[in-house]
């Protein structure tokens, strides 16, 4: 089929508008990039934008030197898996029952559920619980409180809504428990809307660093995002090890805080390409069926 004059034109305009967005969505991390490699007297001079000025790995070598570095990204790994294995659980098992209309009670559960996307118990009182449960400088301090999104509860129930109960019906008369339906029908048909969330919950766990800053004492269980913000608010002289000079730190400050955004970022961004194809698939069904 011929492609008319006007259909070409769109295209074309389309394509130029595509390549704008993408270059102004890429900028700002390609700034960081640059400023991360340049050196620090044409960071303080400002004339460091497309490329680097005074190319040198010197930030990089100091922060990749630590010792603490690297057992904060271990801790930061292992609260990311854990965290996010959590709150999938947990979130599935809220939402499953919501999204059947059969069960008792379910608008007053969804209400108190709601409820929460307005209000929360506060910093002091949740402090207070995590402290007398025994979770501080814990694991489960850093991963519990912030388990649960109601926002992501609420797609995970529209996307469970939007399964045919036929097949739970079908499965139910051979025999089948509710878990089982869950297990072995629910579950492997929500491919793409439990990849959406592992996302989201593992970005979130990923980047947190205020509720390990509450909960947490031991700086060795401090996770990557929270001994980069010591390192770059100065909250703790222990920040950098013996082997590294306070005068090293100051000499790549300038470099510091986009050394460690891109260091933190990289994990994250390696991890996006592989759910890229449930993405947009499990966002777009899970918010607008029901």
């Amino acid at each position: 089929m011929k492609e008319s004059k006007q259909y070409k034109i769109f295209k074309v305009v389309n394509t130029i508008i595509m390549i704008i967005v993408i270059l102004v969505t890429l900028y700002p991390f390609w700034y960081l990039v640059s400023l991360s490699l340049s050196s620090e007297k044409y960071v303080y001079a400002g004339l460091v934008s497309l490329f680097p000025r005074g190319f040198t790995l010197k930030t990089y070598q100091v922060l990749l030197a630590e010792k603490e570095f690297w057992t904060s990204y271990k801790n930061t790994i292992i609260y990311t898996i854990v965290g996010t294995l959590v709150s999938l659980f947990l979130s599935t098992l809220l939402a499953y029952p919501l999204s059947k209309k059969r069960l008792k009670g379910r608008g007053i559960i969804l209400g108190f559920v709601v409820f929460t996307m307005f209000f929360s118990g506060g910093l002091i009182p949740t402090y207070l619980l995590v402290n007398a449960l025994g979770m501080r400088n814990t694991i489960w301090g850093v991963v519990l409180p912030g388990a649960v999104s109601t926002f992501n509860v609420m797609v995970m129930k529209t996307f469970f809504e939007g399964i045919p109960t036929e097949l739970e019906e079908a499965a139910e008369v051979d025999g089948m428990s509710t878990y089982g339906i869950l297990l072995k029908i629910i579950l492997p048909l929500s491919k793409p809307i439990m990849y959406v969330m592992a996302l989201f919950y593992a970005v979130g766990v990923w980047n947190n660093w205020f509720g390990p800053f509450i909960y947490l004492d031991d700086s060795s269980k401090f996770p990557v995002a929270l001994y980069l913000r010591n390192i770059l608010a100065g909250a703790q002289q222990t920040a950098v090890s013996s082997t590294s000079d306070q005068s090293e730190l100051a000499q790549i400050s300038a470099t510091l805080k986009s050394a460690s955004v891109i260091l933190t970022s990289i994990p994250i961004m390696m991890v996006y390409p592989f759910i890229q194809k449930y993405f947009v698939q499990g966002v777009m069904i899970g918010s607008l069926k029901g």
